[in-house]
């Protein structure tokens, strides 16, 4: 598969192309922001605590974690996890990020339907991204179709997982944006910075589900191939 010049030629060059773009995007918007501060002054620790106090959400632990970009909201530990460059820092991308991680807080305090499912899809997903491509190999090889396609269903958990995480960020972004203005986190044009640290974050999120779906259809047209 890897070396069929179909797949180079639809799948690797530009999945490739569109990754390395995202991730460009998103450092370099995160790092241009990084150097901005906010004039409230306050902390990515500090926003995320405000959020959830204003928002009576109990129980949440605000905690660092290393790395870069390595912000998350852990639902299981109910802990939001800030990156060193986020957790103490006054810019506008620790503003943003650490709203957006809070956006998360909400969703499961409020039980979002888009997370619950996506929480849900984690198991079949662990399964389908490695299962699948195997069936799908060891159906073309001992020319098995009827377990080809079952690869392609358990891959087909791979697309669904990462096209259910799309709402799920683009809300918690919303929901960050609105966050960091009716509580006066950030002030005037600051928003501008935020919204555009937010949707650097989401072309990454995009770019991954793109290449979830060119890989499920060229296994497709793999199995097709041998009809």
């Amino acid at each position: 598969m890897f070396f069929d010049p179909l797949y180079i030629l639809l799948v690797a060059i530009p999945t490739g192309i569109l990754t390395f773009w995202a991730q460009s995007r998103v450092k370099g918007t995160y790092r241009k922001y990084s150097q901005v501060q906010s004039t409230m002054g306050m902390t990515g620790a500090q926003v995320a605590q405000t959020i959830l106090a204003k928002k009576g959400v109990q129980g949440i632990k605000v905690e660092p974690i290393a790395g870069e970009l390595t912000d998350h909201y852990d639902p299981r530990a109910k802990a939001v996890r800030l990156s060193q460059g986020i957790y103490g820092s006054t810019s506008l991308s620790a503003a943003a990020v650490a709203a957006h991680e809070c956006g998360h807080v909400l969703q499961d305090v409020e039980g979002y339907k888009f997370m619950n499912l996506r929480a849900a899809l984690v198991p079949v997903v662990n399964l389908g991204s490695s299962l699948g491509p195997m069936l799908i190999m060891a159906g073309l090889f001992f020319n098995i179709l009827n377990l080809a396609w079952l690869g392609v269903i358990f891959f087909a958990s791979v697309l669904l997982f990462h096209v259910v995480t799309l709402p799920v960020e683009f809300d918690a972004s919303r929901r960050a944006l609105r966050l960091v203005d009716e509580l006066g986190i950030l002030q005037g044009a600051e928003n501008k910075g935020a919204r555009a640290v937010l949707s650097a974050a989401a072309l990454t999120y995009v770019a991954t589900a793109f290449t979830a779906l060119l890989n499920l259809l060229y296994y497709i047209s793999l199995i097709n191939r041998r009809r």
